[in-house]
């Protein structure tokens, strides 16, 4: 489970990043998305944790780490800062899982730095030039980001959760208290809303040829049930990346961590073996 408690933090290129480490075995390191921040990897703690070496970071701009208005928090940019951490924390090689924006982010790696990886595994990622999607597009232009921060309350961050899971029961209080602590003060939400201004489709799309070579095993996940994500983005990579292995999970959503925990684990767990 999630600990707050917990964070450690690392000097990485001049902003505080923070993260979360428990289990012993060969390292995977879990790359978050946007609105989210380490918390998302919860629930496949305890599946995993007694087989590898579990390191949960928080993107710049999200969760414990640095926040600011003003910081680089473009695709390629946190690529380079989760290069720069798998260097500081002394990591020969990982299995590097993404999510989301962290799924475009461990695309970018996995062009830039295969020798470091065992593994890439792609869960529900952006891809491509699919996205940004509403609403976070909607916030890239400044009259929207103005709305967005006079509306954005507590009230309304439920519906976005909601829409992003299967499952009505997976959306508890403790759930969305943990969502919400990523945006409950200014400068958070000034965050996030920066973070959504610097999506950049040709983070992804000038590695469009690099994804076709890569060589590395390649696990790609898919919640049959995301709303917010084009199917055709895991398809496109499946197709595009040699001997990668498809699976959907039937009845999850975009935040298929809460929807469907345990499938997750073992798919993971079965493909790293």
């Amino acid at each position: 489970m999630f600990d707050p408690k917990k964070y450690q933090t690392k000097n990485i290129k001049g902003h505080k990043i923070a993260y979360q480490r428990s289990g012993t075995g060969p390292a995977v390191l879990m790359v978050h998305g946007i609105t989210t921040y380490s918390f998302i990897w919860r629930k496949l703690i305890e599946h995993l944790e007694d087989d590898y070496d579990l390191i949960r970071v928080d993107l710049l701009g999200c969760g414990r780490s640095e926040m600011s208005s003003a910081n680089d928090l473009s695709l390629k940019n946190h690529a380079s800062i989760i290069e720069n951490f798998i260097s500081e924390l002394g990591l020969e090689k990982v299995h590097l899982v993404g999510h989301d924006l962290g799924g475009g982010i461990a695309q970018i790696l996995a062009v830039n730095i295969a020798s470091k990886l065992r593994s890439l595994s792609l869960l529900n990622p952006v891809g491509y030039d699919y996205w940004p999607v509403q609403p976070i597009s909607s916030m890239r232009t400044p009259i929207f980001r103005q709305l967005a921060m006079a509306a954005f309350d507590r009230g309304y961050y439920r519906t976005i959760v909601k829409k992003a899971l299967y499952k009505p029961e997976r959306l508890t209080e403790e759930l969305l208290s943990l969502f919400w602590s990523n945006f409950e003060t200014s400068l958070a939400k000034k965050s996030f809303l920066r973070f959504a201004k610097c999506l950049n489709v040709n983070d992804l799309m000038e590695i469009e040829d690099q994804i076709k070579a890569i060589k590395l095993p390649v696990l790609i996940i898919r919640a049959e049930k995301d709303v917010y994500l084009s199917a055709e983005i895991t398809k496109r990579l499946h197709k595009d990346i040699a001997d990668s292995q498809f699976i959907e999970i039937p009845e999850s959503g975009h935040f298929i961590q809460e929807d469907s925990p345990i499938e997750i684990s073992n798919a993971l767990k079965e493909f790293w073996a």
